[in-house]
């Protein structure tokens, strides 16, 4: 059984505070989980998390998973090689800063600020950047567990358009594919401070790949407008928050992933899929993706 991060939630106070959802059906998709055998064998926490976010549904679950896995073994750029020592990783780490919020919005939503530490792109590598943010967000996800949603705040000051320009477009296509039909959450908002003219460029750049829903949930906004939807205070001291400065926290967030290397080296090696073992057809990047890079959703059994 795959090892959980040391920021894991307690699935037995998940238990206790939710008596209402069944055992019995999180069994439903164990025993289905046990009969994939292309499938890695996934602990508690995760079935959960993936069983959650899509509403306690056992049918969307298990396409949840089925895309997660496929995704993860057939798009290495965001998942091989996440060692957090490697220099790649280390180098995008000071440059985007990513890290959970303490407190939750009154709806129970998790709250996740990201940022550019400076305007410089040149050592700014899509590829590895977006790979440290997944890993920085899923140390997240499993540290608060099963919550009512994700809040995304994202001040965006320092992106340029050098920085639009180094942003690999099939590799785009991918990051929103795996937000839409992989990612185990509960997606609510996506707010956005401080836009410029390169980020209107990105946004007109990513939404022909976006479904609707999604693109519905980016916010251009101000910070007083903010103030009127989350407790701003959680947020970090340079855009009026109180929780500290964005330098402090997100060094703390480097450490808590270094602290979990042991985490992400297991993941990598044990949570793929086994194309051999999978029945019918392998599924191959071209089958996810299309040779011209258009999405196609798995079919499952």
């Amino acid at each position: 059984m795959a090892i959980v991060p040391t920021v894991s939630y307690s699935l037995e106070e998940f238990w206790k505070s939710n008596p209402d959802i069944k055992k019995s059906d999180l069994q439903i998709i164990r025993d289905w989980l046990d009969k994939e055998s292309h499938l890695p064998k996934i602990n508690d926490e995760s079935l959960l998390l993936f069983f959650h976010s899509n509403y306690y549904r056992l049918e969307p679950t298990k396409t949840t998973i089925e895309n997660y896995f496929t995704f993860k073994t057939h798009v290495p750029e965001f998942f091989a090689n996440r060692d957090p020592f490697l220099k790649e990783i280390r180098t995008q780490s000071s440059i985007i800063r990513v890290f959970p919020v303490k407190e939750l919005t009154k709806e129970g939503y998790q709250m996740i600020y990201a940022d550019l530490a400076h305007s410089d792109p040149s050592s700014y590598v899509f590829y590895d950047a977006t790979k440290y943010f997944l890993m920085a967000v899923e140390l997240g996800t499993y540290k608060v567990g099963p919550v009512n949603g994700l809040v995304f705040i994202t001040d965006v000051q320092n992106i340029t358009l050098g920085h639009v320009g180094r942003i690999n477009i099939m590799g785009l296509k991918k990051f929103i594919y795996f937000v839409q039909e992989a990612a185990p959450i509960r997606l609510k908002q996506i707010y956005v401070l401080n836009w410029n003219s390169a980020v209107e460029t990105l946004l007109n750049i990513a939404k022909p790949f976006m479904k609707k829903e999604l693109y519905e949930l980016i916010n251009l906004t101000t910070v007083e407008k903010l103030k009127k939807f989350i407790p701003f205070d959680a947020l970090p001291n340079e855009i009026g928050g109180k929780s500290g400065n964005i330098k402090d926290l997100a060094n703390k967030q480097n450490q808590l992933i270094d602290d979990n290397r042991e985490y992400f080296l297991m993941d990598e090696a044990k949570n793929k899929t086994n194309e051999s073992l999978r029945i019918g057809k392998p599924t191959f990047a071209n089958d996810l993706f299309g040779v011209d890079g258009s999405f196609k959703k798995l079919e499952i059994d």
